[in-house]
């Protein structure tokens, strides 16, 4: 990840709203969530919900599939994982120790994807 896609993302995750429904979205792993139930957990309009959703996808945190007649929508952990890296990348001077906890987080496996055995 770059200076620039970190930007975007941090300015992607710097509304309330945004950041809630990443962390929801995480939480529901590979199997994702529709854009209606996003909006009804989130307590917020079908059409506020869409333009969030909209700019969290532009930002790359997090991708959409349709599946018949909805829409699901599902973390992009490879983009979350690279922007815990991008902030730790330079991180310790010399102490790798310090950085270890932060640095397991960011190379996390990604969830099995559907069919997978978990």
């Amino acid at each position: 990840m770059d200076q620039r896609q970190a930007l975007v993302a941090f300015g992607a995750l710097s509304q309330e709203t945004r950041l809630h429904i990443v962390r929801m979205l995480v939480v529901s792993g590979p199997d994702g969530m529709a854009a209606g139930s996003i909006a009804e957990k989130a307590e917020v309009s079908p059409s506020n919900i869409s333009f969030h959703l909209k700019e969290l996808e532009r930002s790359g945190l997090i991708a959409q599939q349709r599946e018949s007649r909805s829409i699901i929508y599902t973390a992009n952990y490879e983009a979350l994982g690279g922007l815990i890296r991008f902030l730790m990348e330079d991180c310790c001077g010399g102490n790798p120790e310090i950085c270890a906890p932060a640095a397991a987080v960011a190379a996390c496996c990604t969830p099995a994807t559907k069919g997978e055995l978990q």
